[in-house]
C-alpha cells in the first residue's frame, strides 16, 4: 500500500476524522463518534448467518463481498479489514460536512492542522453541530453548505465498515463507493483535496466498469449506465455554471460588488432553469432535487468540482501505464512528490495528451 506519509497516517483517526480542528470539544466529538461507528461493526460473514436478516440486506452484503474480493484481485486495492464488517448507525448519514466560500469566489475555505495539512471541509457526527457551525459561518458573510456524507475513509488506519447509510445503493453505485474509499488508502497527498478526490474518483469509475463487465452482470450494468448518464449530464451542467461564475468573479475588479452579486444571482437562477430542463429529459426523475434545493451557492458548487477536476488526467495516466493499476498507483504517488504547481502542470499535460514536463513518466 502506497502512502504519502506514515507519520500523517498515525494521526488520521485523531485528525482526518476530526477534519482539522484543534479544540478539545471538536476532538472529543470526532474521536467518540468514530469509535461508536467501529463499535457497531460486525463481521459480514456473521451478519449473513442471521436467520432474521432481510433478503434485501443479505443480497447487498453479498454484493459487497464480491466487490471487495474484486477490488483486491483485479484493482490491486488493499487487502485488509475495511468493508468486511457492517454497522447500522440508525441515521441517514455517517457524518455531516460543512463547506464554505467567499460570496464572490468558488474557492473553498480550509481548516488546517499540523502534519495532515489543510482540507476544504469540516465534519461532524452530529447534524445539529454541523448546522450550528454553518450558521456561524453565514454570520461572517460566507456562502455555506451542509452536506450529508454516507461514507468516509480513515486511509486504512482503522477498518472502515460498510454502513447502513450506503449499503442499499444499487450494486454499481455500491461498487463505486467501495472502490473510491479504498483508493484513498492507496494514495493520499496532504493539502490537496482536489488531487485526492479526483484520483479516487478515477479509480472508482475505472473499477466499476471492470466489475460490471463480468459475465452475469448485464442487468446491473444496464441499470448503472442509466444512472451514470444522468450523473454525467448533471455534472456537466454544474461545471458550466462553475465556469460562468469563475468568469464573473475574475472580472470583479471591473465591476462593483452589487453588480457581481446580481450576475451571480442570475446565474444561479439559470442553473435552476437548466436543471428543470434536465429533469424533463429524464422523464421527471428527481434524484438531484435535494442537492438543488438546499444551500445552492458558491460553496456547494465549489465542493462539487473537487471530485472531478482531474479525473480525465488520471484516466490518461492509467492508459499511459498500460492500464496496470499497480503502475498507475505508483505513478500517482510519484506525482504527489512534485509541488502543487508542478502537479497541476503535469495533470493538465496528461489531460491534453501533451509531452510531460519534469522528466515524469510511468515506470
Amino acid at each position: 500500500m502506497i502512502r504519502r506519509s506514515m507519520l500523517s497516517g498515525l494521526l488520521l483517526v485523531s485528525a482526518v476524522l476530526l477534519n482539522a480542528c484543534s479544540t478539545g470539544s471538536y476532538f472529543w466529538q470526532a474521536t467518540t463518534g468514530h469509535l461508536r461507528v467501529l463499535g457497531a461493526a460486525e463481521n459480514i460473514d456473521e451478519v449473513l448467518l442471521r436467520p432474521d436478516l432481510s433478503g434485501k440486506l443479505r443480497t447487498q452484503l453479498q454484493y459487497v463481498q464480491e466487490i471487495r474480493e474484486f477490488s483486491v484481485a483485479q484493482l490491486g486495492l488493499p487487502d485488509n479489514r475495511s468493508y468486511r464488517t457492517y454497522a447500522d448507525l440508525n441515521r441517514a448519514y455517517a457524518v455531516w460536512n460543512v463547506v464554505a466560500s467567499q460570496p464572490d469566489s468558488l474557492t473553498l475555505e480550509t481548516w488546517c492542522f499540523p502534519l495532515i495539512g489543510c482540507i476544504s471541509y469540516k465534519g461532524f457526527y452530529s447534524e445539529s453541530r454541523a448546522v450550528a457551525l454553518a450558521d456561524d459561518l453565514r454570520k461572517q458573510g460566507l456562502d455555506v453548505a451542509v452536506l450529508g456524507v454516507p461514507a468516509y475513509s480513515t486511509l486504512g488506519f482503522t477498518p472502515d465498515p460498510v454502513l447502513n447509510t450506503f449499503v442499499n445503493y444499487p450494486a454499481g453505485e455500491l461498487a463505486r463507493l467501495v472502490f473510491h474509499e479504498l483508493a484513498h488508502q492507496v494514495v493520499y497527498i496532504a493539502d490537496d483535496t482536489m488531487f485526492n478526490e479526483s484520483f479516487a474518483t478515477a479509480v472508482e469509475e475505472l473499477g466499476v466498469i471492470a466489475w460490471l463487465a463480468q459475465p452475469g452482470r448485464e442487468v446491473l450494468k444496464a441499470q448503472y449506465e442509466i444512472f451514470d448518464s444522468r450523473r454525467n449530464a448533471f455534472r456537466l451542467m454544474l461545471a458550466r455554471a462553475r465556469d460562468d461564475l469563475e468568469q464573473i468573479y475574475e472580472n470583479s475588479n471591473r465591476l462593483d460588488t452589487p453588480q457581481v452579486l446580481r450576475l451571480k444571482e442570475q446565474r444561479f437562477k439559470q442553473l435552476l432553469v437548466d436543471y428543470d430542463a434536465l429533469k424533463e429529459s429524464w422523464g421527471g426523475w428527481a434524484g438531484y432535487d435535494r442537492f438543488m434545493a438546499e444551500d445552492l451557492n458558491n460553496a456547494k458548487l465549489g465542493v462539487s468540482g473537487l471530485y472531478t477536476q482531474y479525473v480525465p488526467a488520471f484516466k490518461a495516466l492509467h492508459n499511459l501505464c498500460d492500464q496496470s493499476f499497480q503502475r498507475f498507483y505508483t505513478a500517482t504517488e510519484m506525482l504527489g512528490e512534485f509541488s502543487r504547481e508542478q502537479r497541476e502542470t503535469l495533470l493538465t499535460e496528461l489531460e491534453h495528451r501533451e509531452p510531460l514536463s519534469f522528466g515524469f513518466k510511468c515506470l
